[in-house]
C-alpha cells in the first residue's frame, strides 16, 4: 500500500495544483487534521479526522484501510516536523509519497526577508516550548512553529526570564491565506492576546546570557548542590563521549545533569536519560535540562545498576557517579553497542581501583586530570588544587558475524 501525502496550505483547495487534486479526488479515504479536511470538497472519498493521541492508533487505522488508495492531508511541507515524516519512519520512504506544499517557514522568511542561512526553525509542535532556549543567542533570528495560540506567549515570558526580554517578536498568522496577518512587540512587553492558531513566531534576539552548544559551560549556568562534573573535567569528558547527531547517551550518577545537558545541546536531534538515584536531584536535573532547552532528557531515579534496566541501547556512556558501586561499570558494558564510546570519572581510591580493573579488561585509555585555579592567598594570588580525577575513556570493539562482516 501506497499513501499519497498532501501538503496543502491556508490557501486550501484553490491554492493545490491541479496535480494534486486529482491525487486528493482518486483516494477511497482521506486522513487529516480536522482543519485540513475542511480546507477541501466533499468528494467521493471517506474523510476521517486523525484522533488524538494519533500515534498509538495510527498502525490500527491504517491496518483497517490496508487495500484501499489512503491519501493524507498535511499543513505546508508534510516533512517539516509532519505527519509525512512520521509515516516514512513507520512504513518507509518507498511506501510514502509526498507532494509538498510551499512550507510556512518559506512563508515566513519570504515575509521577513531572512534568508535561510541566518535562520534557526524550532519546532514547538507537540514539544516542551523550553526547546526554544537552547538556539537562543544574541543576535540570532529564530522561526518557531508554534503549536497553538498561547506560544508566543509563553516563548515572550521564557526569553524574559532568561535575559532576553528585550527581543523583538513577529507573529505570523495563517501564512498564505486570506486571513493572514502579522503582530510585532517585545518580549518583555508582549501587548497582544492569543490570535489565530495556525502561527509562525518570529524572534529577532537580543539580550543574554549567551551560552555556547560547545562543551563547558559555566558550572553557574547549572543549578547543583556540588554534585557537579566540573567545566574543565566536564569538557574534557565531552570531547571523549564525541556526540553525533541523534545518538543516545546514558548519564549515571546524573548528579546535576550537566553532562546529558551539555550532550544534547550539542544537537538537537540528541537523546539522552539521566539516572539519578536522589529524588531532589533528579528534580534539579529536569530543571536544568529546561532551562537550558533541552527538556527533552529522560530522567530516572533510582540507583544503578537496578535503574538500568530496560533502558534503550545507549551508543554513548558516562558514569559520573557510583563507579565504585558493584556491578555499574559491567552493566554499562554490556548495555553499550558495538563501537559505542564508555567515559567513567573516580575521585576516590575505590572507583579508581574500580575503573584499573576495567581497563585491565577491555582496554582503553586512563589518564589523570588535574585542574588549579588561581585564587587569593592571603594579600597575594596562589594556585588552589581541585580534586584529582581518574578518567577512564574506552570504546567497545564492533561484533563481527559469521561471515567476517563487521557491525557496528
Amino acid at each position: 500500500m501506497t499513501i499519497v501525502v498532501v501538503g496543502i496550505g491556508a490557501d486550501g483547495w484553490a491554492g493545490l495544483p491541479e496535480s494534486a487534486r486529482a491525487e486528493v479526488r482518486a483516494c477511497d479515504v482521506l486522513f487529516g487534521g480536522r482543519r485540513q479536511l475542511d480546507l477541501v470538497p466533499d468528494g467521493p472519498y471517506e474523510k476521517h479526522a486523525w484522533p488524538s493521541p494519533l500515534l498509538p492508533a495510527l498502525d490500527g487505522l491504517l491496518a483497517e484501510h490496508a487495500g484501499r488508495r489512503v491519501g493524507v492531508l498535511a499543513s505546508g511541507d508534510p516533512l517539516l516536523s509532519g505527519i509525512g515524516g512520521t509515516l516514512v519512519r513507520r512504513l518507509g520512504a518507498e511506501r510514502v509519497r509526498v507532494l509538498p506544499a510551499v512550507s510556512s517557514v518559506a512563508l515566513a522568511r519570504a515575509r521577513l526577508g531572512w534568508t535561510a542561512e541566518e535562520t534557526e526553525v524550532v519546532s514547538a509542535v507537540g514539544r516542551d516550548v523550553h526547546r526554544v532556549l537552547r538556539a537562543v543567542a544574541p543576535g540570532r533570528r529564530l522561526l518557531v512553529l508554534s503549536a497553538g495560540a498561547d506560544t508566543p506567549a509563553r516563548v515572550a515570558a521564557l526569553l524574559t526570564d532568561r535575559g532576553y526580554g528585550a527581543s523583538r517578536l513577529a507573529v505570523l498568522e495563517e501564512l498564505g491565506g486570506p486571513d493572514e496577518q502579522r503582530r510585532d512587540g517585545t518580549a518583555r512587553d508582549w501587548p497582544h492576546a492569543p490570535g489565530a492558531p495556525l502561527n509562525v513566531l518570529a524572534v529577532e534576539c537580543a539580550g543574554g546570557p549567551a551560552f555556547s552548544l560547545l562543551a563547558g559551560l559555566p558550572d553557574d549556568a547549572f543549578e547543583h548542590d556540588g554534585q557537579l562534573t566540573k567545566r574543565d573535567v566536564r569538557a574534557t569528558a565531552l570531547a571523549r563521549l564525541a556526540p553525533l547527531p541523534g545518538e543516545l547517551l546514558w548519564d549515571v550518577g546524573a548528579g546535576a545533569g550537566s553532562i546529558a545537558v551539555e550532550w544534547c545541546r550539542a544537537h538537537p536531534a540528541n537523546r539522552a536519560v539521566a539516572v539519578e538515584s536522589r529524588p531532589d536531584r533528579a528534580e534539579r536535573i529536569g530543571r536544568n535540562a529546561a532551562l537550558l532547552g533541552v527538556p527533552d532528557i529522560r530522567v530516572v531515579t533510582g540507583a544503578a545498576p537496578e535503574a538500568l534496566t530496560g533502558l534503550p541501547e545507549p551508543d554513548a556512556v558516562f558514569v559520573g557517579g557510583g563507579v565504585s558501586a558493584p556491578g555499574v561499570l559491567s552493566a554499562c558494558w554490556q548495555a553499550l553497542r558495538p563501537g559505542g564510546r564508555l567515559v567513567a570519572h573516580a575521585v576516590t581510591l575505590e572507583a579508581e581501583q574500580a575503573l584499573t580493573r576495567g581497563h585491565a579488561e577491555h582496554g582503553g585509555e586512563l589518564t589523570r586530570i588535574s585542574v588549579e585555579h588561581a585564587a587569593p592567598l592571603g594579600g597575594l594570588t596562589g594556585w588552589t588544587p581541585a580534586r584529582t580525577v581518574t578518567q577512564w575513556t574506552v570504546t567497545k570493539p564492533p561484533t563481527v558475524d559469521h561471515s567476517g562482516v563487521t557491525k557496528q
